[in-house]
Parts: structure tokens; sequence; C-alpha cells
């Protein structure tokens, strides 16, 4: 017997694992989801998981199914593809901006284009970002710390530091002038912050290429592995007053499924606190005096 359903296929697949979409503002890229089939909330909390150098998006967005369904939070999963331009290129995202693309303006407006079709929280939301991700995320961290309810820092391979000593992407010296926003120290202070690596993430291949494309001088200075590379960054967030929790994950090498239970943890415990929060106050029935 053939079954009938009485909803429109588009409406079957706008929930559970979606299909890629292309972005409305730039359609060179794209964007998965993963939407809770009982999504009870109005307003629901907003989880990014940005992709690395293989832009295994939509493993990402499955790896992470099982806490949304289980927290009520919306994933998605951006795809910005290698090629753009340059058939060769493999980093463009990662820098924020790549040939006239604003890869933080475009998240923005995947955002937008979510909250339209979606009941989700526009205005805050949780991102985590791994290897090429963790260097975005924490790019993005530094122009949009308004926008952010979390962030999760995964074993980026290069680090810009908060010094405005050293040029972009070293450092935040030309930052404003490139991307119009200067670094609000107070806002980064507001924002809870993972920094998550394993323990055993110390191979250099991929990350000592001097004359390569992500390759700046100076980038050595920063430590050998990526591991040294997150506790500089590290060191440079406390020396400015901001919190950050550290993970070193045992036994675990450069693989960005392996540190998602930290992941997973971190979140679980902003998501708590946010539901404490919005928790509507219970009411005490008045009684009738005698």
């Amino acid at each position: 017997m053939i079954e009938h359903r009485s909803e429109p296929t588009s409406a079957h697949f706008a929930r559970g694992k979606t299909p890629i979409f292309a972005s409305q503002y730039d359609q060179r890229l794209g964007y998965c989801l993963y939407v809770p089939e009982n999504l009870r909330t109005e307003r629901a909390p907003l989880l990014v998981m940005q992709h690395g150098t293989e832009r295994n998006a939509s493993l990402y967005r499955d790896h992470m199914a099982g806490f949304a369904d289980e927290h009520q939070v919306v994933v998605l999963a951006p795809l910005f593809p290698a090629g753009i331009i340059d058939p060769e290129d493999l980093h463009n995202f990662k820098f924020i901006e790549y040939q006239g693309i604003r890869y933080d303006r475009a998240l923005l407006a995947m955002i937008d284009e979510v909250s339209r079709r979606y009941p989700v929280d526009p205005d805050v939301f949780y991102l985590h970002g791994f290897s090429g991700g963790g260097q975005f995320a924490h790019r993005f961290l530094y122009l949009h710390p308004d926008r952010l309810a979390g962030v999760s820092i995964g074993a980026p391979g290069r680090i810009t530091q908060l010094d405005d000593s050293l040029p972009w992407w070293l450092g935040t010296k030309d930052l404003e002038q490139r991307f119009g926003r200067a670094v609000d120290l107070e806002s980064l202070r507001r924002v809870p912050i993972l920094m998550v690596v394993g323990d055993n993430d110390v191979e250099t291949w991929e990350i000592d290429n001097p004359g390569e494309a992500n390759w700046m001088d100076g980038v050595e200075n920063t430590g050998r592995t990526r591991i040294e590379r997150l506790r500089t960054l590290e060191r440079d967030f406390l020396a400015q007053g901001i919190d950050v929790r550290f993970e070193l994950v045992p036994g675990v090498a450069h693989r960005g499924s392996l540190i998602l239970p930290a992941v997973r943890d971190f979140f679980a415990g902003l998501l708590q606190s946010r539901s404490e929060i919005h928790r509507p106050t219970p009411v005490t029935p008045l009684r009738h005096q005698e």
C-alpha cells in the first residue's frame, strides 16, 4: 500500500536532518540543520557547528543530533566550500575575509534565514569550531562577542593573539581598519569560553608550512603544536581578564569527533543556566483570610 502524507514533502525535510540549503546571502555558500522533531520551545537556542578544512559540515551536525533532541536546540552547520575563486584554496573562511567574502557576515545572514523559518533565538547563539573551525570561532569572537552565548575553540592550528602590536591575523593591530569593529574586551569577558584539544594532538606537518597561503612569519612563535598554540591563546585571554575553561582531552589526537564529549558538557552547562534564568517563577496561591 502506498503511504500518503498529509504534509508537503518540503515540510517532511524541514525537521530532523535537513538537506544542505544554499544561502540566500551568497549561493556559493550553504548550510544544513538538525531540527528536533518534537521541538517545543518558541525561541529555541541555536548551536552553530563550524567545520574545518575537510568541510564535513553534515558529519558535525549528525554528531550533535542526540544532544539537540535532549536539550531542545537547533543545530546549524555552515558549509563554506573550498576552491571559491582560486581552485586550490582550502583556507578561505578561517581568516574571516577572503576575496571580498565576509564569512562572519555570511554566518549571521544564515542565522537570519534560519530564524525566518524556524522558532530559534536569532539574537545570540552558541558556536563550536574544530581545527580550521577553531580558527574561525575565535576570530569571530573578536568581532561579534555580543552575538555569542558561548564559544568552544577546538585545536586551532593558527591563532590570532589579542595583541595590537601584531598585524592581522597574527594579532589585532589593524582589526578595526579591516573589519570596521574594534576588540571590545568588556564584551569578550562576558562570553563563556571553552578551549579544547586532545593531549595527543602533536603532529605539526599541517601547521608548520612556511610559504603556503595560510602562513605568516611569526606563527612559529606561538608554539610548536596545536596544544602549545592554544595554551598561548589561553594566556593571552587570561592576561586580559577573560575567563577560559581549558580542556586537554586524554588519549585524543587531531580528531574533532573525539573532543565532542567535552564540548557537549560545556554547552549543556550553559543551556542549563539559560533554562534556569528563563524558567517562570512559580506563583504561590493567595490564601483567603478567615
